[in-house]
């Protein structure tokens, strides 16, 4: 048993999606093959208090990033999610949880500081970060379409929780669980 957020994707709609008829679909199948399954996988994340100073105002952000290896898109939360926020699932479909304390909070940092810089280098008064592991791990879903034959399956990934198609980060992230 898992706690997750819940998805903002159902099956019906992650489906609709694989088999779109879009441009980025139709080139996806053209190399890959035709969308053979889909299945729901869960990554567990870790959640933190991150705190800095722009602009002589002290920022208080909440990220959540993969507890696997660090290497998927740090998810941001207003606030931390709420007890109403998930639900129970029972699966054998969710990926360990592999990356030490240490090793997150400097990927973490370095995330952090590359997304602040992105906002205005001059901005920042102090390159220094204060990160808090909140005690909370959650996990989130993400839909896998499966492509191709029986001896070269691909697959591409969508967010369930922001709606979108993922890059080759995460198809190559899930493809060497899958892999494992």
């Amino acid at each position: 048993m898992i706690r997750s957020l819940k998805p903002n994707v159902t099956q019906d709609e992650a489906l609709r999606t694989f088999r779109a008829s879009g441009i980025s679909s139709l080139l996806w199948r053209m190399r890959r093959g035709p969308l053979q399954k889909i299945a729901k996988a869960y990554v567990p994340f870790r959640l933190y208090r991150v705190r800095y100073s722009m602009n002589r105002e002290r920022v208080q952000r909440i990220f959540a990033m993969d507890a696997v290896d660090g290497s998927l898109d740090l998810f941001e939360f207003r606030t931390v999610p709420e007890e109403g926020e998930f639900v129970t699932v029972q699966t054998r479909n969710c990926l360990p949880d592999a990356l030490s304390q240490e090793r997150a909070q400097q990927i973490l940092r370095d995330k952090v500081l590359r997304i602040v810089f992105q906002q205005g280098f001059f901005k920042l008064r102090d390159a220094s970060l204060e990160i808090e592991a909140l005690p909370t791990e959650i996990y989130l879903p993400y839909w896998l379409g499966f492509y191709g034959g029986h001896n070269s399956l691909r697959c591409r990934v969508m967010d369930a929780v922001r709606r979108r198609i993922e890059g080759a980060k995460a198809t190559a992230f899930f493809e060497q669980w899958l892999m494992a």
